[in-house]
């Protein structure tokens, strides 16, 4: 539920979690259109269940808006109730214009608000919008990200490496030309706990999946996550001194693969050689 005191002055002020979210999940799902003699509107559609989060928009923004129910067809189903927020006002809009909200089309011309905001509310709000938390068919938890713009990708991939010490390498998809920016198992756990703290605001079928992320363990026998073990001089040291990636892989305990490509960097300048040599 939505905490902070709403008035014009403070409208949309990112340092404040409730804002920096709904900043996030209008960048995802809002639309800004305008027409002449300075009219437009924003608006915000989504399924009639989660209408409880526009309501919490509403409360946030100081100016005159609606909300209201409509029912149609789909080419998902029959039948599609949704619900819509709308607001008019000009100044409201142009605050949200120029923190990053285009008018028109917006999918890949998005980008992270400039300035201070509240990082971890604001990409809540995107994977609100855009993405998913939940567990996979095979049961393991995830939590992941479609997006369209390669900044919100970076922004994405850079925080979720911040929280979890995971790398994404970015890659848009062939089909869709999109990005999807996945995290799986404890790195999703670690992610869901990070976002959907106690008390924050949130569509609320998220928060109750993420929360559930946690009662997750992995099941015995499977292998655990992938580390990366990081060389150390002392390995180099010995890995020069015995020149053989095979027997310098039964001193170390590494693979004779690593051994034979840490070698290669190490005679090729590639990674620097320890002081000594």
């Amino acid at each position: 539920m939505a905490e902070c005191e709403p008035n014009a002055q403070q409208f949309m002020d990112l340092t404040v979690p409730e804002y920096a979210y709904m900043f996030g999940f209008l960048q995802a799902d809002g639309h800004l259109s305008q027409q002449s003699r300075q009219r437009g509107r924003l608006t915000v559609e989504i399924s009639a269940k989660d209408i409880d989060l526009l309501r919490e928009f509403q409360k946030l923004t100081p100016y005159n808006s609606s909300i209201r129910e409509r029912t149609r067809s789909t080419n998902f189903a029959e039948t599609h109730t949704a619900a819509v927020w709308s607001m008019c006002s000009l100044e409201a809009r142009t605050r949200i214009n120029e923190l990053g909200l285009p008018y028109g089309r917006k999918s890949k011309t998005i980008t992270p608000p400039n300035g201070e905001f509240s990082r971890r509310d604001y990409l809540r709000g995107l994977i609100d919008a855009d993405g998913s938390v939940g567990f996979t068919s095979k049961g393991f938890p995830f939590v992941s990200l479609t997006t369209a713009s390669g900044a919100i990708a970076a922004y994405a991939s850079e925080y979720g490496k911040d929280v979890t010490g995971a790398e994404r390498t970015l890659k848009r998809n062939t089909r869709d030309d999109i990005y999807n920016i996945l995290y799986l198992m404890e790195l999703a756990q670690r992610l869901a706990a990070d976002l959907y703290y106690p008390g924050c605001l949130s569509l609320g079928r998220k928060r109750a999946a993420a929360d559930s992320l946690a009662d997750w363990t992995r099941p015995a026998g499977m292998r655990a996550a992938y580390t990366q073990r990081r060389w150390t001089e002392d390995e180099d040291r010995i890995l020069l001194k015995l020149n053989s990636p095979m027997a310098a892989a039964e001193v170390l305990g590494r693979t004779t693969q690593s051994c034979n490509l840490r070698l290669w960097r190490l005679r090729t300048g590639q990674v620097p050689t320890p002081s000594d040599q």
